[in-house]
């Protein structure tokens, strides 16, 4: 607007030519209206050498004219009520913005300060707008434009269709409010969508707007924090050269994804399904914003197979008694005197208002964007009940000052004839619902839009998003989930989604799809093949019941019955010379030693305890070192008898039966000594070794002191060492009163088989199972060598040669020898 001086008066003129509304009707209050009754324009060349030429306005889009249709049902049901506004009439100015945001600004200042030149006093053109609120616009990048330019106007501007998470932002928008749910939720949601279906690589195409790249933003951002990643995001704009467009489809057909999440209006979608048809691009998953995901329009182009499937967010459904109806009758439009000059200028057959639409198919008769209608009619409600609050009508309205509806309708809050209730946040949002519809073809060729779920940003997070139906969706992912039993192994340079699928190590385990890591077992816990899970690691001991175990205890007891027949032996020819001429009592208390010696390879067989450890080492070291004592006394007896047949010797009296006792109890006491040391400072214990074997344990016994355990070894040996050293000095003695060379080729046989034990011994260290089995194949094998090579000979001459067995033989025999 111009202003200048004449005569005193400031008088105000607009600059370019008037604006004049597509629909009008006057009242006490002006409500303004901007829709886009058409979706383009033709591209203008400026030279800017003069004023611009007017916008010539295409492609008819008959949505506005449903959105008109709601905003006068709203006021005509406003103006017949005799409870919201009672005796005041509500008028309309309804602009078409033809959605340039441009145009939308222009048409938006028109609104505000009317077209006419006015004059006042003083220096000011100030004065009271022309309209109390606007409802409009249909998109966001248009909203945000003219939302800016009312704000200082305190003007309010309720939009129906503008999603923009953008315009939640109360300082740039003051006076902007939407009665449709924002971007900000929208996104998200689509992001948990995806999410929900397991989507993990997926491609974005957006409007190239503030609605689409803002909502493509959120999602993205929501994306990235489920884990979800995005192959390709590209943008494009209705005009857009067509050159942009085909790069759009070629970076498409080159990707590997196959869901595409769509932030598009319908507008834009419409010029994008023609050429996915064109290059016959299908297969793809779709996934749709409320832009498009319930029109009609696109539901019947003739490409729309593209889409089929698809899955999407749309405002929850709604009913409005009446309204569907009214949009369908075309008198209000007609008589509002809607210009019927078609795109070229040339005149068309003007409407009568009595024509019957119901039998036509097309946008305009569809009524599947009821939801967006009531958003239309709440708005318009909404600036009712603001203005009904303030001027505080009852039966009537009797102030009816200039208002400030602005600041009430932040405060609104009331309920609408199908009892839906309304207000705006601090924002100047609405509450974000969402029904969640998929795309099922019919088998005549058209699709269904069926509700498969619901979201509620209301509720708490973990119940916002509802599926009722989950199987009807593709997989769309860079690398294919890693099964159970494999982690995630990013690929280098590339996404986090695209990985490959590690085996778990052994001795880890993953039992759950796409783990990053492998857990580590329990250490009595080993994996099975297919490292998914932890199972009981097999225990393993020398047992009775396996083969080796049964084995061992046959031959322990064998040894133990032939040492007890050879003890029934000697004491049924006790009083024969044989047996009383190789000291009887210290054979059968070797013999007793054997027999313990025999007995005591049981205890190493056996799940190990507390108290088997201890014994079966004890035991052991005690009953061994008896009988290598028993053996040493009789070398000692032997090299003491031959002697004493010296003339003039009486050594005999010096190692009589009471020190050859003695002898005996002596050495055995000393082993007993060390082992009660052992016993005490560090005994043995069981013990389960989990590092020898990965997949078993061995149940062992720890020798607690490594000191007394070869302290016990190291003693037997000394005494057999001793004992052999004897025997063989006492080799030669005569035959008849000599057993020293059996002695000495038993204790031969007890040393090899021990100094081959302790290195086979120490050369298994954990392999518990055989070491055990050789300790007890050393004991046996010493044990069956004294006895056969001590007592052999000499029940052979008991039982097989009796005549052998008499005094004077023997005597005989040594004499000759002697000689």
């Amino acid at each position: 607007m111009l202003h200048f001086l004449i005569f005193g008066l400031v008088v105000c003129r607009r600059r370019g030519g008037p604006e004049y509304p597509q629909l009008a009707k006057d009242g006490d209050i002006i409500l303004g209206g901007i829709f886009s009754f058409h979706s383009s324009w033709q591209n203008r060349e400026l030279n800017y050498t003069q004023s611009p030429p007017p916008l010539q306005c295409t492609s008819l889009n008959f949505r506005a004219f449903q959105y008109t249709q709601a905003m006068l049902f709203a006021i005509e049901e406003i103006n017949n009520s005799t409870s919201l506004l009672p005796g005041v009439s509500l008028g309309y100015k309804i602009y078409d913005s033809c959605g340039s945001i441009a145009r939308g600004v222009r048409v938006a200042l028109a609104l505000a300060n009317g077209n006419q030149e006015t004059t006042t006093e003083g220096s000011g053109c100030s004065r009271p707008a022309q309209v109390q609120a606007i409802i409009g616009e249909d998109t966001s990048s248009p909203s945000m434009a003219t939302s800016t330019v009312l704000g200082p106007f305190r003007i309010p501007m309720i939009s129906h269709f503008a999603t923009c998470g953008c315009l939640s932002d109360k300082v740039k928008y003051p006076s902007f409010f939407r009665t449709i749910p924002s971007d900000h939720y929208q996104s998200r949601a689509l992001a948990q969508l995806v999410k929900h279906f397991g989507w993990t690589w997926v491609g974005a195409i957006r409007t190239n707007d503030d609605y689409g790249n803002n909502g493509m933003a959120t999602f993205i951002e929501t994306a990235e924090q489920l884990g979800i990643c995005l192959e390709y995001s590209v943008a494009f704009f209705r005009t857009d050269p067509e050159e942009k467009l085909h790069r759009v489809i070629e970076n498409i057909k080159t990707s590997k994804s196959k869901v595409i999440v769509a932030f598009l209006s319908f507008v834009d979608l419409d010029l994008l399904v023609n050429q996915f048809a064109r290059h016959n691009l299908t297969g793809y998953q779709w996934v749709g914003s409320e832009g498009w995901i319930i029109d009609s329009y696109i539901a019947r182009v003739e490409a729309h197979h593209v889409l089929n499937g698809a899955i999407g967010l749309s405002i929850a459904k709604a009913h409005v008694t009446g309204l569907g109806e009214f949009i369908l009758d075309v008198r209000p439009l007609n008589s509002a005197g809607i210009d019927s000059k078609s795109e070229t200028g040339q005149s068309q057959r003007e409407c009568t208002g009595r024509e019957n639409l119901s039998g036509l198919q097309n946008v305009f008769t569809d009524l599947s964007l009821m939801a967006i209608f009531n958003n239309v009619y709440k708005g318009v409600l909404a600036v009712a009940h603001a203005l009904h609050n303030v001027w505080g009508c009852g039966e009537t309205c009797g102030n009816k000052s200039q208002p400030d509806p602005q600041t009430h309708i932040k405060n609104v809050r009331f309920k609408t004839k199908e009892g839906e209730e309304v207000y705006f946040n601090e924002n100047g949002d609405v509450t974000a619902k969402y029904d969640i519809i998929n795309w099922q073809p019919k088998e005549d060729g058209s699709v269904e839009f069926v509700t498969v779920g619901l979201y509620d940003a209301s509720l708490p997070a973990d119940r916002q998003l509802t599926i009722n139906n989950s199987s009807l969706v593709p997989v769309s992912v860079c690398s294919e989930s890693c099964p159970p039993g494999t982690r995630k192994a990013v690929q280098k340079g590339k996404p986090v989604c695209c990985y490959d699928c590690i085996q778990c190590a052994e001795g880890e385990i993953s039992n759950n799809t796409d783990s990053v890591t492998c857990d580590q077992c329990h250490p009595e816990f080993w994996t099975n093949k297919k490292r998914d899970m932890c199972e009981k690691k097999e225990i393993e001991f020398l047992s009775y019941e396996e083969v080796m175990g049964v084995l061992l205890t046959a031959v322990s007891l064998l040894g133990t019955c032939m040492t007890s027949i050879v003890a029934f032996i000697f004491f049924r020819y006790k009083k024969t010379p044989i047996v009383r001429a190789n000291n009887s009592e210290l054979s059968f208390l070797l013999l007793f030693s054997l027999t313990l010696c025999f007995l005591c390879s049981l205890t190493f067989i056996g799940r190990p305890s507390e108290w088997s450890c201890m014994l079966r080492h004890t035991a052991f070291g005690i009953t061994f070192v008896l009988c290598i004592s028993c053996v040493l006394g009789k070398t000692v007896v032997v090299l003491m008898a031959f002697r004493a047949t010296l003339p003039g010797s009486n050594v005999m009296k010096w190692f009589g039966p009471p020190q050859q006792r003695l002898t005996v109890v002596s050495f055995t006491f000393v082993q007993a000594l060390i082992c009660t040391l052992w016993l005490v400072l560090a005994p043995p214990f069981p013990i389960k070794n989990l590092t020898t074997y990965k997949e078993k344990i061995i149940l062992e016994c720890d020798v607690g002191s490594a000191i007394g355990f070869w302290a016990v070894l190291g003693y037997i040996g000394l005494l057999s060492l001793l004992c052999f050293v004897l025997a063989f000095l006492a080799r030669k003695l005569p035959d008849n009163f000599n057993e020293t060379k059996f002695i000495t080729f038993s204790m031969l046989i007890f040393c090899a088989v021990w100094i081959t034990f302790i290195p086979a011994y120490v050369s298994s260290p954990g392999k518990f199972t055989v070491a055990v089995e050789i300790f007890i194949f050393a004991i046996l094998a010493s044990s069956f060598g004294l006895l056969f090579c001590i007592f052999a000979p000499k029940c052979y001459i008991i039982l097989m040669k009796p005549e052998k067995n008499t005094k004077k033989m023997m005597m005989g025999k040594m004499s000759t020898k002697s000689a």
